[in-house]
């Protein structure tokens, strides 16, 4: 068996994590309760046609939002931004007020 060179490979430093991670989701939707402390309800229309008809159809999903400040109120127009889990439902957290 003929013996092999094994050359050393240099790798690359890593890349900042701002460049390796993707960009954050954001939704845009109203405000539906927020009755809770620092925390609002929050429902998304999405319009998608549908798979079989294409028919444009809504679908609404609400989603549970961190509000450090308990700035939004119910009926607000909101931006949120997706985040890490904050606790069992929240994944989500207030960018900004669009609209009250």
């Amino acid at each position: 068996m003929a013996e092999q060179d094994h050359a050393f490979v240099a790798t690359p430093p890593p890349l900042p994590a701002s460049v390796t991670r993707r960009r954050r989701k954001t939704r845009t939707g109203e405000v539906i309760s927020d009755r809770m402390n620092k925390t609002i309800v929050v429902r998304t229309v999405t319009r998608v046609p549908h798979a079989r008809f294409g028919k444009i159809v809504k679908q609404m999903k609400k989603f549970y939002v961190h509000d450090e400040e308990n700035k939004a109120k119910t009926g607000d127009t909101v931006r949120i931004m997706e985040t890490r889990p904050l606790s069992k439902l929240k994944r989500w957290r207030l960018v900004e007020v669009v609209q009250k």
